[in-house]
């Protein structure tokens, strides 16, 4: 199968462009920067210089390509229209990457959530989530009506090392670098909000196994069990040689320092089940547990 990817020199686009090409499969990956072509060329890829604002050229690759997996950016609505577009009528897969801070809430690292999702499970967005809950609803639409195999995958804090070019997720290095800046495992406010966690590794095979037999207008949460910001700041803690120490970043600093995104992502309650993957596809994931890598890879 010939697959098109976009952010192939990213951390999820990456890790998934090399799954694929490990499976026999060809892959085109979409890359801004002409110095990464020759590292993605190395690792079996073929690189496509552009960005998402090149629609003719994500049309051309859409279009001479067997599947499509938007990995670069969950809230681009223009790229998602552009990709719907090229491949209406088609029946090809359309692998949309959202993240599960779409069901979060604005906890502030204060308090826990009771609430844990499925993917049947309704929920209301928070204000900085509308407008990505809105993309996925569009991609599973495009399933129903425009004859295109629309799946959306929503990962939950991603962890481990990628398996593309040197990239990283976005919470866990977080943690990591403001922890060596404190001398402490850091987390938001009390730190008893908790998110639901998933290994790179389980998080690529689970996209291979969408692009072959995932029905459309699938959705599929990506998770592998759940932790609180402050277990998670006890680990670092202890990995980092620290003996545990812990400490709290207050919310309005972290959010000066971090913006909005600490709101969605450090300082919320995101649990969720993946049911469907499991159900659906068979997905079995192997990888070690967050805390356990944590311990046995962090220096």
């Amino acid at each position: 199968m010939k697959v098109f990817i976009t952010g192939a020199s990213g951390y999820i686009g990456g890790s998934v462009a090399k799954t694929l090409v490990d499976a026999g499969h060809t892959v085109y990956g979409l890359v801004r920067n002409q110095g990464k072509v020759a590292p993605l060329r190395q690792l079996g890829i073929e690189p496509v210089v552009g960005t998402l604002d090149d629609a003719d050229l994500l049309i051309k690759y859409a279009q001479c390509s067997d599947a499509v997996i938007n990995n670069a950016n969950a809230d681009h609505l223009d790229t998602v229209k552009t990709f719907i577009e090229a491949l209406r009528g088609t029946g090809k897969p359309f692998v949309h990457t959202s993240g599960s801070s779409v069901i979060g809430d604005d906890a502030g690292g204060d308090s826990l959530s009771g609430k844990i999702y499925d993917e049947e499970t309704p929920f209301v967005p928070m204000d900085i989530r509308e407008d990505r809950a809105e993309i996925n609803k569009l991609v599973r639409k495009a399933g129903i009506d425009d004859w295109i195999r629309s799946i959306v995958i929503v990962p939950t804090m991603i962890y481990g090392d990628a398996l593309g070019l040197p990239a990283e997720s976005a919470q866990v290095p977080q943690i990591i670098r403001k922890s060596r800046e404190m001398g402490a495992g850091v987390y938001v406010g009390k730190g008893v909000n908790r998110w639901s966690n998933v290994h790179i590794n389980d998080l690529a095979q689970l996209y291979l196994l969408a692009l072959e037999k995932a029905p459309s207008a699938s959705y599929f949460f990506a998770e592998n069990g759940e932790e609180s910001f402050g277990d998670i700041a006890v680990a670092v803690g202890e990995a980092l040689g620290y003996q545990g120490k812990t400490i709290s970043w207050p919310v309005d600093e972290a959010k000066e320092e971090l913006g909005g995104w600490v709101r969605s992502s450090l300082g919320s309650n995101s649990r969720v089940r993946a049911v469907n993957a499991r159900n659906l596809l068979g997905w079995e994931p192997k990888e070690e547990p967050l805390l356990s890598w944590i311990k046995h890879h962090l220096k």
